[in-house]
């Protein structure tokens, strides 16, 4: 890898002891004892505890404006299209024009509702302007959630769309808290246990954090990378963007998103943004292949060929499509590959196809794989596969720098972004990693620009992993937006660090015990991945 990736200088102080988890703490240095978090205005009340889970690996909890006062609630009403919108067919969204706004006020104030047009700025970040995003529309101000929503009733019998949302969440710099975070640091000098991602039984289905920590019997573990959860999207539980697992490449970066590198189990640690190439060769022939592990046809998070539609570049929370694509499988990914219209190619341990069968999706031979085309590739992979002939599926990491990647079994990477802090600096890239949606200011405002429950993770000037978590969505725990995201990563000494998923996956586990608030209503969420500290070998 990069050596670059790996940054090193000044260890943190020592954490003071106070109020929060009713454990004993640690001497041991952890991540954020260099000074106050940047949340809310100086002086609040901040209170820190630490205690050791295993040598080299510390526990944090930080809970920050824990005596803040109520901000009260409000509605949030959907704005049409109209005369005033760039888009008049446009659906309803939280962000528009002042016009569509202003009209949207006049024909509340109408009916009889006290509203209100605000405009919403962003500040600027490494490849994005910031400024106006657009206005919002809001009725009322209600000093509890039940107020707000038996108005939020009141506007949908009056043929108004809309939500309740605490004003706490809106990330105005003058709130003044709570914040509920939660920090695992494993120092490689004194760790002699494995941090190692995992994905359960197979990638195509979601198991929850706890679970994939309890069935490894690690000490801990957090959430990891975006995934697909919604079927229309591919398979729920397929990583969404590059996975890495045990060193061995189960699925495709998204472009050149930034990733979360874990090598020699955790003794090194980086942020790096790889690209890769894979085909299928024999007798000497190629098809380059435009996936691994998903489902054809279906690009989560975009980022992959130019004849994806809409775009070729990432564009997050968003599933591009493209009709003609080769797709490799491996053992990996279920008990069976997904079905559909096209040819597949079904590989023995050695290479060897055994099968061709149309339509496509089947079960695969003990350590063995398959090749799956659509539309115009049916044709090619038609001459290729011939039964008995031996075929190689090849796929390759690439650096930024173009050089090949060649993980060890003790490699993990797995799939993230934006990047929130590089060399030491606050380094937000929303823009290249697909946040800034064109025509969308809605996505931005509720995905980046507001706070949300959020999973950080990077390298500090030490050397040191440092994961976090953020509690949000909820009144005793604000969240992060990713400006204050990044903050906190560079104030708890990060050097390097990305974002993972967030909101409901958003979950840390210690001992045993989901030890945040994950914020879906059906309480902790299965997710695709997530990242173990497994105990050290006696």
């Amino acid at each position: 890898m990069n050596s670059r990736l790996f940054g090193v200088g000044a260890v943190l102080s020592v954490l003071a002891v106070v109020g929060g988890l009713s454990v004993p703490a640690s001497s041991a240095p952890a991540a954020g004892s260099a000074g106050a978090l940047p949340l809310g205005p100086a002086g609040l009340p901040e209170t820190r505890t630490t205690r050791q889970l295993q040598p080299g690996v510390t526990l944090t909890r930080i809970v920050r404006g824990a005596d803040a006062p109520a901000l009260g609630w409000t509605v949030e009403v959907s704005i049409p299209g109209g005369a005033g919108s760039p888009d008049p067919d446009a659906p309803p969204a939280a962000l528009n024009d002042r016009a569509s706004a202003d009209e949207l006020v006049a024909h509340l104030r109408e009916d009889g509702f006290e509203a209100r047009a605000e405009e919403v700025a962003a500040p600027a970040t490494a490849d994005f302007a910031g400024g106006t995003l657009g206005w919002r529309v809001r009725v009322g101000e209600f000093g509890a959630q039940s107020a707000a929503t038996a108005e939020r009733t009141r506007l949908r019998t009056a043929g108004f769309t809309g939500a309740a949302v605490y004003r706490g969440w809106d990330g105005e710099p003058t709130d003044r808290g709570p914040w509920r975070i939660d920090v695992l640091t494993i120092d490689p000098h004194r760790f002699r246990g494995a941090l190692r991602a995992s994905y359960g039984p197979d990638l195509e289905n979601r198991e929850k954090t706890s679970q994939l920590v309890a069935a490894a019997g690690a000490t801990a573990g957090v959430n990891a990378g975006f995934f697909v959860l919604d079927p229309n999207a591919g398979a729920p539980g397929d990583p969404a963007g590059v996975g890495v697992y045990g060193g061995r490449l189960l699925s495709e970066p998204v472009g050149t998103r930034p990733s979360l590198v874990i090598q020699d189990s955790g003794r090194r640690t980086g942020i790096a943004r790889l690209t890769w190439q894979g085909k299928l060769a024999g007798r000497g022939a190629s098809i380059p292949l435009d996936g691994i592990n998903r489902v054809p046809g279906l690009i989560r998070n975009c980022g992959g060929t130019a004849d994806d539609t809409p775009t070729s570049l990432p564009l997050h929370d968003t599933t591009c499509k493209d009709d003609d694509e080769l797709v490799a499988f491996t053992g990996e990914f279920s008990g069976k590959t997904p079905g559909g219209e096209g040819l597949e190619a079904v590989l023995d341990r050695h290479g060897r196809v055994l099968e061709v069968r149309s339509p496509r999706g089947g079960s695969l031979p003990e350590g063995g794989s398959s090749v799956q085309a659509t539309g115009r590739y049916v044709s090619q992979l038609v001459e290729l596969a011939q039964i008995g002939r031996q075929l190689r599926i090849q796929a390759v990491l690439k650096d930024a720098d173009g050089r090949t990647v060649s993980p060890s079994t003790s490699t993990s990477i797995l799939n993230g972004g934006p990047e929130l802090v590089r060399d030491g600096r606050t380094h937000i890239t929303v823009a290249a990693d697909g946040m800034v949606q064109p025509g969308n200011p809605s996505f931005y405002y509720g995905w980046v620009h507001k706070r949300n429950p959020r999973t950080l993770a990077g390298v500090d000037a030490a050397g040191r992993t440092v994961l976090v978590t953020a509690d949000g969505r909820g009144t005793g725990a604000l969240g992060l937006s990713i400006p204050e995201s990044a903050a906190v990563a560079k104030a708890l000494g990060l050097r390097d660090a990305i974002n993972l998923d967030g909101g409901g996956s958003t979950t840390m586990v210690a001992d045993g015990h989901v030890i945040n608030a994950p914020s879906d209503a059906t309480g902790e969420r299965p997710v695709g991945d997530a990242l173990l500290v497994l105990p050290g070998r006696d």
